[in-house]
C-alpha cells in the first residue's frame, strides 16, 4: 500500500482528492503494530480500500513523540483509553475525527474488522461531513486545553469500594485483566484490589489479582527462559 511521512505532501494530498487521512502511528518494539501490519496493511484487498478511499501516514513514535502525543490525546478523549498501533483518522487539515488502536482483520466479540470500520469512515466522510467537521472541531478545541483536575475529594472506604466495583464489573473472567484486547498490564488496578481485599476480607478481590498475574506469567509477557 501507499504510505506518506508525516508531512505537507500527505496533507496536500488529501486536500486536492478531498479524502480524509489515515494515519498509523507505532513504534519498533510494539507487539500488536507488526500483527495489524501482518493481517491488514499486508493484506490486498485492504490495502486497496485504503489507496483508494484514504490518504495513509505512517509514523515511528520515537521519531515524533510530538505527533503521538498529540493524537494519543484525541483517541483517549474520543474512547477513553489509549495504545499502539494507534490508528487516527484526520481531515486534510489534520484534525481527528475518529480513532482507535489495534482493529482485527475479522469481526467477532462485539467488534469491528479494520475494513468494515474503514468503509464506515469513509460513507461517513461522503454523507456526513458537516457532522464529522463539527466533531473534529469540538475535539481539537479540547485536546487544545491543558486537562484540569476535578475538585479534590477525600478518601474514603467508600471511595475505595466503589473503585474496585467498577474494575470488578471490567473484568475479564476467562483471560485475565481488564477490558478487552489489546491489554496492557496495569499494576495500579491491581495494587488498588490487593489494598481493598486486605481492608475488607473481600476474597473477589485477591481472584480478580491472582487471575491476571496467573495469566502474565502463563503468557508471552512473562519471559520463560529467562526466569
Amino acid at each position: 500500500m501507499d504510505w506518506f511521512p508525516w508531512g505537507d505532501e500527505a496533507f496536500e494530498k488529501a486536500r486536492v482528492e478531498d479524502k480524509p487521512v489515515f494515519l498509523s502511528i507505532g513504534y519498533s518494539t510494539c507487539h500488536w503494530c507488526p500483527v495489524m501490519e501482518r493481517e491488514s496493511f499486508e493484506d490486498g484487498e485492504t490495502a486497496r480500500q485504503l489507496n483508494r478511499d484514504f490518504v495513509s501516514i505512517k509514523v515511528d513514535r520515537e521519531e515524533r513523540p510530538d505527533v503521538d502525543e498529540t493524537y494519543m490525546k484525541a483517541v483517549q478523549a474520543m474512547t477513553g483509553s489509549g495504545g499502539w498501533p494507534l490508528s487516527v483518522f484526520l481531515s486534510p487539515d489534520g484534525k481527528p475525527f475518529y480513532g482507535g488502536t489495534y482493529f482485527p482483520p475479522h469481526s467477532g466479540f462485539g467488534r469491528p474488522s479494520f475494513r468494515q470500520v474503514l468503509a464506515g469512515v469513509a460513507q461517513a466522510w461522503r454523507t456526513k461531513r458537516e457532522d464529522l467537521s463539527a466533531s473534529s472541531q469540538s475535539l481539537a478545541e479540547a485536546i487544545s486545553r491543558p486537562f484540569l483536575a476535578g475538585p479534590e475529594q477525600a478518601l474514603s472506604p467508600d471511595l475505595l469500594r466503589d473503585a474496585a466495583l467498577a474494575l470488578s464489573d471490567n473484568f475479564d473472567p476467562v483471560y485475565g485483566g481488564f477490558g478487552s484486547a489489546p491489554k496492557f498490564p496495569q499494576p495500579t488496578m491491581l495494587s488498588l484490589l490487593l489494598n481493598y481485599g486486605y481492608r475488607t476480607g473481600e476474597e473477589a478481590a485477591f481472584d480478580m489479582v491472582d487471575k491476571s498475574l496467573d495469566a502474565m506469567a502463563c503468557g508471552g509477557i512473562h519471559d520463560h527462559l529467562g526466569r
